[in-house]
């Protein structure tokens, strides 16, 4: 990394996606609202004016970074020879990147830290949420959910309570319970040969 420093008036290409990777290795590990501009332009190696001719505001650049994550975050929909095991996969356990403390979703982080719910960053985590739901949804469909809007939004609220309650707890260990209940919904609304499945044998979680 060796483009542009806080000191120089160059941006160099890539200046964005630095910028782009700080907010997300930062608002991480500490919280978008102990991020501060001046840390961000010093982990990305960039001046400040540079990162305000990208993001003309902290919202702008919280913004981007959450867009930056829902294609990676969302629930697969492709079409796949088992919806029902694409359902279980949401809840399977997928390693930290880091030996820090467990953070959570980070969508579900920012509508805590932005609680106005007419700001661009709460609605964007808002709709986040709800496409997290519909592509449940839609899987569940698939399956043959007798109601699938019902089975999707009871996954998703299952997923939410595990994911805040590991962030508060610091472990992982609520992921594996919330796919156990999430494996008798299924099977409720469903039916099938499912409850054979042991935990964690299938997919990939998401975040």
């Amino acid at each position: 990394m060796t483009e542009t420093s806080s000191s120089g008036g160059r941006r160099g290409r890539g200046a964005r996606e630095r910028i782009l990777a700080a907010a997300t290795e930062l608002f991480t590990a500490q919280g978008i609202n102990a991020t501060g501009m001046e840390q961000l332009t010093s982990v990305a190696g960039v001046s400040k004016r540079t990162l305000y001719t990208h993001f003309d505001s902290k919202d702008a650049l919280v913004h981007a970074y959450l867009q930056e994550l829902e294609d990676g975050l969302l629930p697969s929909i492709e079409a796949g020879p088992d919806p029902r095991r694409q359902l279980l996969a949401v809840f399977d356990h997928r390693p930290q990147d880091t030996a820090g403390p467990v953070r959570g979703c980070p969508f579900l982080n920012a509508s805590v830290e932005v609680p106005d719910p007419a700001h661009p960053v709460h609605r964007l985590a808002a709709a986040y949420k709800r496409e997290f739901s519909r592509r449940l949804a839609t899987l569940a469909r698939r399956a043959g959910a007798r109601d699938p809007e019902a089975l999707g939004e009871q996954l998703a609220l299952i997923f939410d309570g595990a994911v805040a309650r590991g962030t508060a707890l610091n472990s992982d260990r609520p992921g594996a319970s919330a796919r156990s209940v999430a494996l008798l919904l299924i099977d409720s609304a469903v039916g099938g040969d499912e409850r054979k499945e042991t935990p964690g044998t299938d997919g990939s979680g998401t975040g």
